[in-house]
């Protein structure tokens, strides 16, 4: 059975989806989704990006597959000695990657070790070849080292170091920075790395996957999302309640609370002292447990001051914010403007249909907000704040410009999720006003497709796209003011003296 990088790389963010990668029904996959394909179409142009820079590289020539062929074709590059090498084929036995004289079972199967880094660069040194040895490089598309960038890293090199007689150093990882070459400690990594590829081969050992944990952030791009979702769901998983982090489930499973209705009735003396928990986390977590089970809303222990949360103004403004990550670009500035006096509602939508607009619409912006000097500006998460900060360094803004307004900035995300639990999986936008009953016109949007969606407008001029984009963000902002507009009126209606059953 073979074990390659990708395994590890993902085994590091769940120990779930490369099980069910290698003995999982394929049909039952997700097809790809349209961000998905996005990262791999930036990764092949970083990739290439690369690529280009070198002088010359050589690539081993060998059937769709045999991998035993691209390891000879691999080696004798190395033989002659070539500067760089391309995805190369490296083979090595489990036996020589892990101390396993020193482990507690043995594996009951035989596991190949298959590397194929990005590069085989040639530095000087003494190997089976001569006096050259090959060091690993990867490209990643991250901006960081990650750890599973390292890990993967060190795979490269324990392999490498089995096939030419010689552990390297260092590796390297190429970045998507400036300062894009990163080297990788193998005596720290290696050891890292031994450790979770022992995990990984245990759980290929077992007769079932590990357990289903749902993570929405590092779920979402999973091709076995649908099917994990689903058991999860079946199982009334703890996963699927907010705040149950992967350190505070194995707290939980440790103490026997395995269902929401006994996470309910537990006491938050028991939870508050144990990692992941706090005297705030705790008693919060089993409201929110009592809420998911009584299906309604409760006030929190400790919420906001009542005066925070319901205040009101004559006019009001809804800021959503659409972006594109890879070009650091925010690309629409959408603003729903409520004038309460005159019953009037209309959104403004300033869209950047070429990169060097964005100073045009920041300045489009300032101006509107501008004209209702004292409206507060309501919108959900701290990603507005932080770009109407960028946004001011990057265009040179007097801060006499822009500090009254980040002043009138209300994040509503962080004043519901300070005040109620709601009988939800999750506080993102959408499900909180989708359980409000608020729906968004167009039904398959999000905020992941609009930066596909943006790419596409940018490579096929198709105006299409801008519209569906546009009229996504102004349902951004009107289903802000909906939760706004519903938490108001939940905490007029509510005590904040109410008593907990905890």
């Amino acid at each position: 059975m073979l074990i390659n990088a990708e395994h590890l790389l993902q085994y590091q963010r769940c120990k779930r989806r490369p099980v069910l990668d290698t003995y999982g029904d394929t049909p039952q996959r997700d097809a790809p989704n349209e961000l998905l394909l996005k990262l791999q179409q930036d990764k092949i142009a970083h990739r290439q990006s690369i690529l280009a820079e070198l002088s010359y590289y050589h690539k081993p020539d060998y059937p769709r597959g045999d991998w035993d062929a691209g390891q000879a074709a691999t080696l004798e590059l190395m033989q002659r000695g070539v500067e760089y090498i391309y995805r190369g084929v490296l083979l090595a036995n489990y036996h020589d990657l892990v101390d396993w004289e020193n482990q507690d079972v043995s594996p009951s199967l035989e596991y190949t070790a298959l590397s194929r880094p990005d590069l085989l660069v040639k530095q000087p040194g003494q190997s089976r070849f001569g006096d050259w040895i090959y060091i690993p490089a990867n490209i990643e598309l991250g901006k960081r080292p990650k750890q599973e960038y390292q890990v993967v890293a060190a795979f490269h090199a324990q392999v490498l170091a089995r096939v030419q007689e010689i552990t390297p150093e260092i590796a390297w990882l190429v970045l998507r920075t400036k300062d894009r070459d990163y080297a990788v400690d193998l005596s720290k990594w290696i050891p890292k790395m031994q450790s979770i590829l022992w995990e990984f081969i245990q759980a290929l050992e077992l007769p079932e996957p590990p357990e289903v944990f749902i993570s929405r952030q590092k779920c979402n791009l999973c091709h076995w999302y649908n099917q994990c979702y689903a058991i999860a769901q079946s199982q009334q998983h703890l996963s699927l309640l907010p705040g149950v982090t992967p350190v505070r489930f194995d707290q939980l499973q440790a103490l026997s609370i395995n269902t929401v209705e006994s996470l309910a009735h537990t006491s938050p003396l028991i939870l508050e002292n144990l990692p992941g928990f706090t005297n705030v986390v705790a008693p919060k977590l089993i409201v929110q447990a009592q809420s998911v089970l009584q299906k309604r809303p409760f006030i929190l222990p400790n919420s906001l001051p009542k005066e925070d949360i319901t205040f009101t103004a004559p006019v009001e403004l809804y800021f959503d914010i659409e972006a594109q990550p890879d070009l650091d670009l925010d690309y629409l500035l959408g603003i729903l403007v409520v004038d309460k006096q005159a019953k009037t509602e209309k959104f403004y939508s300033f869209l950047a249909e070429k990169p060097e607009e964005e100073a045009l619409i920041w300045q489009q912006f300032l101006d509107l907000v501008w004209q209702y000097p004292d409206a507060p500006i309501y919108h959900f998460c701290v990603y507005e704040v932080d770009t109407v900060k960028r946004l001011a360094k990057l265009y040179r803004t007097p801060n006499s410009s822009v500090r009254p307004v980040l002043n009138r900035f209300v994040d509503i995300y962080e004043q519901l999720t300070q005040s109620v639990a709601l009988p939800i999986e999750s506080y993102a936008l959408k499900a909180i006003a989708r359980w409000l009953g608020f729906e968004w016109r167009e039904k398959e949007a999000s905020g992941a497709k609009c930066i596909y969606w943006y790419d596409q407008w940018l490579e096929t001029g198709d105006r299409t796209l801008l519209e569906v984009i546009q009229s996504y963000n102004e349902d951004d902002c009107r289903a802000t003011r909906n939760v706004k507009d519903w938490l108001v009126q939940f905490v007029q209606n509510e005590s904040i003296g109410i008593r907990f059953d905890l």
